[in-house]
């Protein structure tokens, strides 16, 4: 049997383990390198999302702004058109206005009724014409009751409008060319507290004409009707 050289049998075995370990730190390198290459993909993907989330986040402020702006402007909108709608609605109570005024529209509602009688109290040596109704005590009554707030006033059931006349002829008044004798009956829509106070004042209207001896009677009403005036 032959003898078996020591360094012949251990060079072979360092050979071996020498392999295994270099080999061994080849895979260990290459599974660190993979790794870290894992990591930097997961890191930038982390980053691309976040750039993506702050962009987003950039947009939905711009659009938060641009809905508030929008909103602004609706709200500017709803405003005129609330200033418009008022605006009409003013207009369309003053062209009413105006046309009662004018005679041109049906009205009715309640009111008062003054009634203007000539004077009977007289002795036989007195002026006759200082009893009697003249057309300055009528536009007295009318001019009062139109400032005190009546909507349309009439003289014996003819309604009177913006360029009404009236001229006294003895014992009776002409109203817009048709006579009238008396007693005359001034009807107005309106509140008849208002009106009525209004005539009642001291040295008022009323106090007036009594003193220039003319009957004055005032009467609430309830239900006035005044028809348009055809042809006015």
């Amino acid at each position: 049997m032959r003898k078996i050289n020591g360094k012949r049998v251990v060079l072979p075995l360092v050979c071996v383990v020498l392999g295994f370990m270099i080999a061994f730190s080849y895979n260990l390198t290459k599974e660190g390198e993979g790794a870290g290459a894992g990591k930097d993909k997961a890191w930038d993907q982390e980053y691309e999302l976040r750039q993506q989330l702050i962009e987003q986040e950039k947009q939905n402020r711009e659009l938060q702004k641009e809905l508030l702006k929008k909103q602004e402007n609706v709200s500017q909108i709803e405003k005129d058109l609330a200033q418009e709608k008022q605006l009409f609605f003013n207009l369309s109570k003053e062209t009413e206005k105006y046309r009662m005024f004018l005679g041109k529209v049906k009205v009715k509602g309640s009111g008062l009724q003054v009634t203007l009688e000539d004077g009977t109290d007289m002795d036989s040596e007195a002026n006759v014409n200082n009893y009697l109704v003249h057309e300055q005590h009528v536009f007295k009554v009318v001019n009062e009751l139109y400032i005190s707030g009546a909507e349309a006033v009439a003289i014996n059931g003819q309604r009177l409008n913006h360029d009404s006349y009236i001229i006294c002829n003895g014992p009776v008044i002409t109203i817009d060319g048709h006579q009238h004798p008396a007693p005359f009956i001034i009807s107005a829509i309106g509140d008849p507290d208002v009106l009525g106070a209004s005539l009642d004042l001291p040295g008022g209207i009323k106090e007036q004409l009594v003193n220039e001896n003319i009957i004055f009677t005032v009467e609430k009403q309830k239900n006035i009707i005044f028809d348009p005036i055809i042809g006015g």
